[in-house]
């Protein structure tokens, strides 16, 4: 058989490396297109004259493009047949990313779990990307749910990894080049306000709504090259419990992400991803809002930055003044998605 059905629970072995297909060169062209899809407004991604003139060599591509991109990459190999993303951890973005780079993805196996209907598994894996000199600019742990291709198969090797709860914030200051901040320019940037101005415990609503429409998320997903068929099918989506198209995870990532530019406007750039869940699916026509919380301030050894751990929450059909969250032990019906990260804020 010449095409390839992707790869099934019983398919995975502890400790297997997979290198991805397609290695992909990221243009000024990808930069629009996700621009387009999304509206960040971030100083740094969008302008080069304002990112020279703080230290970088022009201006960076966005890092959850990047991350979608080397994302996009293990799709074909470790979740062509997954029912659901359940979770990332461990997350590092190394070093800028300019247009013109190629990207490529390696993942290791590190986890294996079977559920207990023996129908499905969940399979976790460490994928790092790298640039077309072998330079690392991503690294992420993910865990995803797969189908079995034959319930009675016996799995050998489950291993369920010790992964952190929160990037060490220590690892992650040479993830930026030297800047001068004192040409950082707050009108210019959009906001007056720098890492001192912000308090652990602080909640901001990031006040605006995006609704998703059908076409826009699946040319965001074929953007990435994300193969996911859950994404795309309609006709056997009939058959989901859904009934209808999901809307990539990653999709409502970046909506949460370009939202919170209205209260984190100087938060220019990612460093570390300490966990993440898609809590809810999205379907086109849902209105995406989002809200954040500042969980942890942190020095980071250099002058010119330090880092807000930030745990952003996005909602469906609901507006975030009222700050929805975890209920007990679980969610707000109208939670999406409960991101935490740490991102770099200008002193």
């Amino acid at each position: 058989m010449k095409t390839d059905p992707g790869r099934f629970f019983e398919d995975f072995r502890l400790g297997q490396t997979i290198r991805h297909a397609t290695p992909r060169t990221v243009t000024g062209g990808d930069a629009a297109l996700y621009t387009a899809l999304y509206g960040p407004r971030f100083a740094v991604q969008s302008s080069d004259a304002f990112a020279r003139a703080i230290g970088y060599p022009r201006s960076p591509l966005d890092d959850w493009l990047i991350f979608h991109m080397v994302f996009g990459k293990t799709v074909p190999d470790i979740s062509l047949n997954a029912l659901a993303n359940l979770g990332y951890a461990e997350g590092r973005f190394h070093r800028p990313v300019y247009a013109g780079a190629t990207l490529s993805t390696v993942s290791e196996v590190i986890g294996l779990k079977e559920s207990s209907n023996r129908q499905t598994g969940v399979v976790y894996v460490r994928s790092v990307g790298s640039d077309e000199a072998g330079e690392t600019v991503l690294s992420y742990c993910r865990w995803v749910l797969v189908r079995k291709r034959d319930p009675a198969a016996v799995i050998a090797g489950e291993h369920v990894p010790d992964l952190a709860e929160v990037v060490d914030p220590a690892s992650l200051a040479g993830a930026l080049p030297a800047l001068d901040i004192s040409a950082y320019d707050l009108a210019l940037a959009g906001s007056p306000h720098r890492f001192s101005d912000y308090a652990i415990g602080e909640r901001i609503d990031h006040v605006d709504g995006m609704t998703v429409e059908e076409a826009e998320h699946q040319i965001a997903t074929r953007l990435y090259q994300n193969t996911a068929k859950v994404h795309f099918d309609a006709l056997s989506a009939r058959a989901t419990r859904f009934g209808r198209r999901l809307i990539y995870g990653g999709h409502v990532i970046s909506l949460a992400r370009a939202l919170s530019f209205n209260g984190l406007a100087n938060a220019f750039a990612l460093a570390g991803i300490n966990a993440g869940r898609h809590v809810a699916p999205l379907f086109a026509g849902d209105t995406v809002h989002a809200w954040s919380e500042v969980l942890d301030r942190a020095e980071t050894g250099r002058g010119d930055v330090g880092l807000l751990r930030l745990r952003t929450f996005a909602t469906k059909d609901q507006p975030c003044g009222a700050h929805p969250g975890r209920v007990g032990a679980g969610y707000d019906p109208s939670v999406i998605l409960d991101l935490d990260y740490w991102a770099f804020m200008p002193k």
